[in-house]
């Protein structure tokens, strides 16, 4: 749920409602700002009437990027926004032209990008695994087509296709 504080949209991550005897009672909530994705723990009067922030979560097609906007069309009614860096942050690095993004939409305008659990990465960039050079964990730095740096087995070459997880970073294993 998202809701509005201080003018600004908050997401709901958890909740307490407390009623102490002979005390008013307090709504604690643990909340993300959306715009910095911060996470804040709010403490209000219980009997606070909270305004609800009217999202809704679209699917958009990545398009281009041109400078610093970054080019997206809604699948459902076709029309084509822009979204900024700023907004995007590091999650450029885990997405290419053509893929589908869920965003979340307050006003008509793009307010977050929602990010799938892992993406599938083309490797470009990679040193060359030595044979016999079997260290049980052994990892080598490799580039992915979005620019994204990451930590891979010897046995990956340029050209292979990975799963990254896009909270962390981390590669996951090879894809088909």
């Amino acid at each position: 749920m998202t809701i509005l504080l201080d003018n600004e949209v908050f997401q709901i991550l958890d909740w307490q409602h407390r009623q102490a005897p002979k005390a008013p009672p307090t709504l604690t909530l643990k909340v993300r700002q959306i715009s910095t994705g911060n996470v804040y723990e709010r403490k209000l009067q219980g009997n606070q009437k909270l305004t609800i922030a009217h999202t809704e979560t679209r699917v958009a097609q990545y398009l281009y990027v041109d400078d610093d906007l970054y080019y997206f069309m809604d699948n459902e009614s076709f029309e084509q926004f822009t979204v900024t860096q700023q907004l995007l942050k590091n999650s450029v690095k885990f997405f290419t032209d053509g893929d589908s993004i869920n965003m979340m939409m307050y006003d008509g305008s793009p307010i977050m990008i929602e990010l799938p659990a892992t993406v599938r990465l083309k490797i470009i960039e990679t040193e060359i695994g030595l044979k016999g050079d079997t260290q049980s964990g052994a990892t080598k730095a490799a580039t992915t087509n979005t620019d994204l740096s990451i930590q891979v087995p010897l046995f990956i070459n340029s050209g292979d296709y990975v799963n990254v997880n896009t909270t962390t970073g981390e590669y996951l294993g090879r894809s088909d």
